[in-house]
């Protein structure tokens, strides 16, 4: 099975550079781990979005969409439980 590329946007970059460095580690840690399995176990299809996912990290969760004809996972959020899901 081929590895996946990872790209993250720039505003879950943003949202992980305000962690502590403890958390900054489990979530780019798990953000690795989808390269090689971009569906893990736990991992949930969000309601109404095509090949979009959530994993849980703790009390956060990154947001990430599958692009299987290009082999690409696109971290589009990261955040805390209560905020993530919220529009803007």
């Amino acid at each position: 099975m081929s590895e996946y590329r990872v790209e993250i946007a720039r505003r879950a970059i943003k949202s992980i550079a305000r962690l502590s460095l403890k958390e900054q580690l489990r979530i780019r840690a798990a953000i690795d781990l989808l390269a090689q399995q971009p569906r893990p176990p736990g991992c949930v299809a969000l309601a109404g979005e095509d090949s979009v996912y959530r994993v849980r990290v703790g009390d956060y969760r990154i947001l990430y969409q599958v692009i299987d004809k290009k082999l690409v996972i696109h971290v589009v959020r990261v955040g805390h439980r209560r905020d993530v899901y919220r529009p803007g």
